[in-house]
């Protein structure tokens, strides 16, 4: 549109918008300086927020593994702030680099908020079984939320963290060597898609994805012979292949699919090698100070299909929470699927909740058209909505309590005081999560005074639900 065409009035409407433009995108930098330049300044700007409302997203991947939008730690908790959530969550594979960045921008934001890892196991109790990670009998997906530092150097629970990031290096190593040997003319360097495209060293599937596409372009910039290309390779007529493309997102999972997933060029079937143990995860989690959870997908996998027994199993490996997906379970197109999926939703909150399980819930942020964060009003989620919040509640206080008081939920302190009392457990760590979010003179002032004393002021604050003793 030429200037001409705007009213003189618009015009430093339409330049603040673009500054702030400008500025989140810069919040996705690289480069940590940048992004905490950025935030300051749009701090600076005053944009107001929405009001606080029943909204909890903690399961949103970062750009330290993969977000689809390449959203940093500080962007997500930017945008969780706008939008009015009452708490926000990160959870990235494989590794902890966001932590201390999220907590920090959130404390500047005054968000609620919490940050964990996401990693796959082996589960020996099932290994003739499909749990969560399709066609892999066995392999089970694992979650810990609140952690609030890195490891220390030259620890155990560093040791483990490191061997985490070289098994998953491996794999992916190995995975794009075996793609690269089967489609030669659109080989690419897993060490430069590393260096280009991540922040942190980690590289997910949809980073090779990615590389792999753009490297079909280079090869053959000529649309017909690209499409011809991806014909031979996904198993498509040529003309189909051209009408794949014009749907990136949609394309980008098919060709997932066809190299990575089962059955896929570059697939090989994992084994109780591949992965480390899910005890030792949950015990790493709960070493490094975290809640140690469990994972649900839909229950109509064969080990889901036995749910109770896949959930006490999982609790006597250490298990402390349980972590879901809501939308995978009702978001869908055909309703005899979704009726039977919110079914078995229904049981397994039920019964975790009978357990005292803390839930964990969120959208995860990796594929475009996900939504941002689960509308707890909507006819088929507001029946859990309770027991969703409550969770939040819970995880966010364990991340105060751990963070200033050295008390986490599944530490032995915890257990010792409530003592198999479930019910006290969580009405207490939730009514720490309930407070007010901190700012960071808050943070500071609990910090100075020592975990003794800043436990005893979380206590206090958490029974007159306010903050007291604060400077």
């Amino acid at each position: 549109m030429s200037s001409q065409l705007i009213q003189p009035e618009a015009r430093p409407r339409l330049l603040f918008q673009s500054l702030v433009k400008d500025l989140e995108k810069d919040l996705n930098h690289f480069d940590p300086g940048v992004r905490g330049v950025a935030l300051g300044k749009l701090l600076s700007l005053r944009i107001p927020f929405e009001t606080v409302r029943d909204a909890v997203n903690l399961h949103t991947h970062t750009f330290f593994s993969y977000h689809a939008d390449g959203w940093s730690p500080c962007r997500y908790a930017w945008e969780a702030r706008k939008a009015g959530f009452f708490a926000a969550g990160i959870i990235d594979f494989d590794g902890v680099d966001g932590v201390w960045e999220f907590l920090s921008a959130a404390e500047a934001l005054g968000l609620r908020a919490t940050a964990g890892v996401e990693v796959r196991g082996f589960l020996p109790q099932f290994s003739d079984a499909e749990i969560d990670s399709p066609g892999e009998p066995g392999v089970h997906y694992m979650a810990g939320s609140g952690f609030v530092k890195r490891p220390a150097a030259g620890s155990p629970q560093e040791a483990f963290l490191l061997r985490l990031r070289f098994i998953s290096e491996k794999r992916s190593r190995e995975l794009v060597e075996r793609i690269n040997a089967c489609l030669p003319d659109i080989a690419i360097d897993w060490r430069a898609v590393i260096d280009e495209r991540t922040p942190a060293g980690y590289g997910s599937e949809r980073h090779f994805v990615a590389a792999y596409i753009e490297q079909a372009r280079r090869r053959f910039p000529n649309q017909p012979r690209c499409a011809e290309f991806w014909g031979e390779t996904l198993k498509l007529s040529k003309a189909a292949a051209l009408v794949q493309m014009q749907d990136p997102i949609g394309f980008a999972e098919k060709v997932r699919a066809r190299l990575m997933k089962r059955g896929g060029l570059g697939y090989t079937q994992p084994g109780p090698e591949s992965f480390p143990p899910a005890g030792e995860v949950y015990g790493w989690m709960r070493d490094c100070g975290a809640v140690p959870m469990d994972s649900w997908l839909d229950g109509t996998s064969q080990g889901e299909a036995r749910g109770r027994e896949l959930l006490e199993c999982n609790r006597n490996l250490g298990a402390r929470g349980l972590n879901l997906i809501p939308d995978r379970n009702w978001n869908l197109a055909d309703p005899e699927e979704k009726r039977r999926k919110l079914d078995n939703l229904a049981r397994i909150v039920a019964l975790a909740s009978s357990w005292h399980m803390p839930l964990h819930i969120g959208t995860e942020g990796n594929r475009h058209g996900l939504p941002f964060v689960d509308n707890l009003d909507g006819p088929e989620l507001a029946p859990f909505k309770g027991r969703f919040l409550e969770g939040a509640r819970v995880l966010i206080g364990h991340a105060l309590l751990a963070r200033f008081g050295e008390f986490p939920y599944a530490g032995a302190a915890s257990d010792a005081e409530f003592a198999g009392n479930g019910r006290a457990r969580n009405a207490f760590f939730a009514s720490v999560g309930d407070l007010a979010p901190l700012d960071a003179a808050a943070a500071r002032s609990l910090t100075e005074m020592g975990p003794v004393a800043a436990l005893e002021t979380m206590r206090r604050s958490g029974r007159s639900g306010t903050w007291t003793g604060l400077e």
